[in-house]
């Protein structure tokens, strides 16, 4: 049977840098892995952007999606390549939700303002992360000098990207698998309880872990995808 490509889409306010600990530990069992660039455009453009992404890789495919890459995984994945989804910290919405209708009902646990806005040359606007306050709100359990690059290495996304509605619901087809940190301040655990068990998934809760859990847990992120991997592989048409 033919091994899943595993399609690593980081989330907002990152990159696909921060996948790095994870790609290590699958690429030394052997896997093979992308970890191609999210736009942060919109989620209607990131996602068929992601599923271009998909076109061109030969044989089926494990979609991994970190926070807001979780929105994009969820519609990018309709896909028939798409064998299971994999959500790290990341937001499932439903078809016809957006991240933000899911925050409304799950507040996220973060405290005070966060949130930087700017304008751009064509009247868009794009936010981004305080750096000030980047690392206690998203990757607490992060070492400083890491959290402090990433702070100011942070990709902006667009505003409205997070007001997109989902347009497809792949979790309601193909089979998921979540891990997520209890100490998740910007997407609450709450959220992620809701949503994964909305969607029936395999979770796995990681005591004290912050949003940015694939840099401080790597261990435990990539034995979830591989779990999914192998699962999936089985499903797989010779």
């Amino acid at each position: 049977m033919p091994s899943p490509t595993i399609v690593l889409v980081h989330g907002a306010f990152a990159d696909a840098s921060s996948w790095r600990p994870v790609f290590d530990r699958l690429a030394d069992d052997g896997h093979t892995v992308l970890a191609p660039p999210n736009p942060l455009r919109g989620l209607r453009y990131d996602a068929s952007y992601t599923a271009s992404v998909i076109d061109q890789i030969d044989g089926p495919v494990v979609l991994v999606g970190h926070s807001y890459g979780g929105a994009v995984i969820t519609v990018a994945g309709g896909s028939a390549k798409v064998a299971g989804l994999v959500y790290v910290a990341g937001v499932a919405p439903d078809e016809g939700e957006s991240v933000n209708d899911l925050q409304g009902r799950f507040p996220s646990l973060a405290m005070g303002p966060l949130v930087r806005p700017a304008q751009l040359a064509d009247g868009s606007v794009e936010v981004s992360i305080d750096p000030a306050r980047f690392h206690d709100v998203f990757c607490a359990d992060v070492p400083d000098a890491d959290a402090a690059f990433m702070a100011i290495s942070q990709r902006p996304v667009s505003a409205a990207a997070f007001d997109d509605p989902a347009t497809a619901a792949a979790w309601r087809a193909k089979p998921s698998w979540a891990v997520f940190g209890t100490a998740d301040y910007p997407v609450a655990p709450e959220l992620h309880r809701f949503s994964y068990d909305r969607a029936g998934a395999t979770v796995t809760e990681v005591e004290g872990a912050s949003h940015f859990l694939m840099r401080s847990q790597p261990d435990i992120v990539a034995r979830v995808i591989r779990e999914a991997v192998v699962a999936s592989a089985v499903n797989v048409a010779p």
